[in-house]
């Protein structure tokens, strides 16, 4: 290499390269790393090198380097990019690699209107001292390249247009915890910032992304998932139109219940017109969800429900697929496809469906969510009634077309709307869940927009965080954990804004929470489990009875300090009823573990205390984010042990955790014979789930005769998912070959779910 060259430095003066202090620095990145070559770096890093160089070309050139030499055989090269890359990020953020002191950093940035001015208004200058004791930034070199990169890309307080960055992963989490817990008392709150802060920073529990990049900012919307029902008029259309791009410029995931919408044809005004249908009125909410870029953190995005029963249903099945033209597509937002257990019926017993424009059979819609009993009865009647208008279709044409497109396109969902209703915390009587989000884990009561001022329409908001699986030794631990999560994400509820006056309403009325899990795959491999052969339905029945007790133990500890949550009474949990109560009875010929926790106790102190929070858990993708924990997505299997990623800093490879250690433990998608273990584990999941699971399909055509998966097959996993409770399925995925080329990488994933272009965790 040649030591003659010259580099140009940040204020723009000229000197000669020092190759020495770029060994040094080198060296101390690799320090206690196994298997990595300082030697191999350079060697890689100089062949870039010209006279002239930029110091911070210099940096990103080495990091580069690093991340290129990231494999399954040497995985710890990882967090040598990943250290290299913090060093540079400090340098940019704070001019030098020591931070600085919080409390003047604090003040630099609140001067600089990236902070909330609240900060220094809520808290001293001796307080931001103590909170300065507890932060370990040393914490910064436990994150792989990866996650610096998710980090430096969307989380970290920075100005997007310049790309000059403000602020290190630390101070990022002792904000936050500052954040949440500034409306404590004095005398404890310190107490909560500094356990809180050793949770997340410490990866045991996982933020989503509006947390971790909006809350100590002065935007102050920090929900992941707003669900926005849509009524059958112009206004309410309008309205609900109006209410989604408020939402998705703050960075929100939207689902959008459209199934009211009367179908193409129906009489407007007594017949004076006729109806354009739903599309037009689809293509207007795309427009508004791709209206803002949501600041930069990421791409604004959608799902629209409605019923398989809808007059128009085979034309809204093709929406998405890319045959058609324009006018009869909309290709942009995806779609949930709402199902219950007669059109089951139907399908297994060879029958018709008969499809309705909700407009015309009263009293339908209401009903196929709040009480199957009285949908059967009212959806016979109308079907004998020669006046109304309808289409019958068999049942097999229609769930087979259903299916095809889902093949094909990966994004239309299903939502059992019965099991959602039944196995639910709300009262159907008076608080129906009429759809879900963009992920398909948010299960909550909504009402139709009038207008945007409209006090009476409820928009659902829920807020999402993550036990992290493999950050914990014993169930035991969950109940702290389970404590300071639902007091930190209760007490965002009221510390942060709601642009609309519907989703203050249900977010103060029933202070919804979602709190899910990450680094399933690896919890499984650790206890030498697998996810297709049964072997892991018993301690995924302790795992999550554990969680959801913790949880409702949490809450209820908190209404006996706080009040329960104001529409308490509209859930089921006010009449006694637990979610051991209700789920669906197939699961017990599939798992005989019993109890473990006393669910007695705790249904009496909830009948006299009642909840602060009428949900708790929610199952998110939760994609990003466990990549800033270093963990596996979600409860999913990953696809290699090396997953690969696309971003803006080019490719991003991530190693499974300990997989050194546990390679062969690891059960990865595609070595799954099928979808029945993964989908008894769902539904195991959700029995103790509150909400919904954002569970995925996946086939390798390659596995059956034909090439190609049979439809046969299709429509006995979603038989089976629907007989063993689980309310919502999120992606199909089918294996193409194409992501086996490059190490297995997460190929035909959106980017953070609730990291799906939007609900991210």
């Amino acid at each position: 290499m040649n030591r003659n060259l010259f580099v140009t430095k940040r204020d723009g003066r000229k000197e000669r390269i020092d190759l020495d202090k770029i060994h040094r620095v080198l060296d101390w990145a690799a320090e206690g790393l196994h298997n990595v070559s300082v030697s191999q770096v350079e060697l890689r890093s100089h062949i870039q090198f010209y006279d002239g160089i930029r110091t911070a070309d210099i940096h990103e050139t080495i990091i580069r380097a690093a991340a290129d030499l990231i494999s399954a055989d040497a995985p710890d090269y990882q967090y040598l990019a990943a250290r290299l890359a913090i060093f540079h990020l400090r340098k940019k953020a704070f001019g030098r690699f020591e931070p600085p002191k919080l409390y003047d950093h604090v003040v630099r940035l609140v001067k600089m209107g990236r902070y909330d001015r609240h900060l220094l208004e809520d808290y001293t200058p001796g307080e931001f001292a103590e909170m300065d004791g507890f932060i370990d930034h040393w914490r910064d070199m436990n994150f792989s390249y990866a996650a610096v990169k998710q980090l430096e890309g969307k989380y970290l307080v920075q100005n997007r247009v310049t790309g000059e960055i403000y602020e290190s992963a630390q101070f990022l989490y002792i904000l936050v915890a500052a954040c949440l817990f500034s409306r404590y008392p004095r005398e404890t709150r310190l107490d909560y910032i500094r356990r809180f802060y050793e949770a997340v920073s410490t990866f045991r529990l996982s933020l989503p992304t509006p947390i971790m990049a909006g809350v100590r900012t002065p935007t102050r919307q920090f929900s992941s998932c707003v669900l926005i029902e849509c009524g059958d008029s112009l206004d309410s259309i309008n309205a609900t139109s109006s209410a989604i791009v408020k939402y998705v410029s703050q960075r929100a995931g939207i689902g959008i219940g459209a199934g009211r919408i009367r179908a193409l044809g129906s009489p407007i005004r007594g017949g004076e017109a006729f109806h354009t249908g739903c599309i037009p009125f689809y293509k207007l909410f795309q427009s508004a969800v791709k209206s803002c870029s949501q600041g930069g953190v990421r791409g604004g995005a959608a799902t629209v429900y409605y019923p398989l029963w809808h007059l128009e249903t085979e034309s809204l099945l093709v929406l998405k697929n890319n045959r058609g033209v324009e006018e009869n597509r909309v290709r942009h937002l995806d779609y949930g496809v709402q199902l219950n257990r007669l059109m089951y019926q139907r399908l297994i017993e060879g029958g018709d469906i008969t499809l309705f424009s909700p407009s015309d059979v009263p009293g339908l819609y209401e009903a196929f969510f709040a009480d199957q009993n009285a949908f059967e009865r009212l959806y016979r009647q109308y079907e004998a009634d020669g006046t109304i208008r309808k289409k019958r279709v068999k049942a097999v044409e229609l769930f087979s077309l259903m299916m095809q497109e889902r093949a094909s396109t990966g994004r239309i969902y299903i939502q059992n709307v019965d099991h959602c209703n039944t196995h639910s915390p709300f009262n159907p009587a008076v608080a129906p869940v009429h759809q879900s989000n963009l992920c398909l884990e948010i299960a909550l009561p909504t009402k139709p927009l009038s207008d945007l001022g409209d006090e009476n329409g409820e928009i659902a908001l829920c807020t999402l965080s993550a036990f992290n699986l493999g950050a914990i030794e014993s169930l035991d631990e969950l109940e702290e954990l389970a404590s300071l999560v639902v007091r930190a994400l209760d007490a965002l509820l009221d510390y942060q804004d709601y642009p609309i006056p519907a989703a203050r309403r249900g977010a103060m009325g029933r202070r919804a929470l979602g709190v899910g899990v990450i680094n399933f795959a690896y919890y499984l491999a650790r206890h030498g489990m697998r996810y297709s052969d049964g072997s892991a339905i018993g301690l995924t029945h302790r795992t999550f009875e554990a969680i959801q007790y913790y949880l409702l133990k949490a809450s209820n500890a908190l209404a006996k300090e706080r009040g329960a949550c104001p529409w308490f009474g509209e859930t089921t949990y006010a009449q006694g009823i637990l979610p051991i109560d209700t789920y669906k009875k197939d699961l017990d010929d599939l798992c005989d573990e019993p109890l473990h926790h006393d669910w007695e106790a705790l249904r009496n102190d909830i009948r006299r205390y009642g909840l602060r929070n009428s949900a708790l858990t929610a199952l998110m993708p939760s994609e990003t984010s466990s990549q800033i924990s270093n963990a596996t997505n979600g409860i999913e299997p990953p696809r290699g042990h090396i997953s690969i990623k696309a971003s803006k800093d080019g490719i991003l490879r991530q190693v499974v955790p300990e997989y050194e250690r546990l390679r062969d433990r690891y059960e990865l998608l595609w070595d799954m014979p099928d979808n029945q273990g993964y989908l008894q584990l769902v539904g195991v999941m959700q029995k103790f789930v509150d909400q919904a699971i954002s569970a995925n399909t996946n086939y390798d055509p390659s596995r059956f005769p034909s090439g190609k998966v049979p439809m046969t097959q299709l429509l006995k996993d979603i038989l089976l998912a629907y007989k063993l409770g689980i309310k919502t399925l999120y992606y199909q995925n089918t294996r193409d070959g194409a992501e086996d080329a490059q190490d297995n990488p997460v190929a035909g994933q959106p980017d953070d779910g609730c990291d799906s272009g939007a609900c991210r965790i």
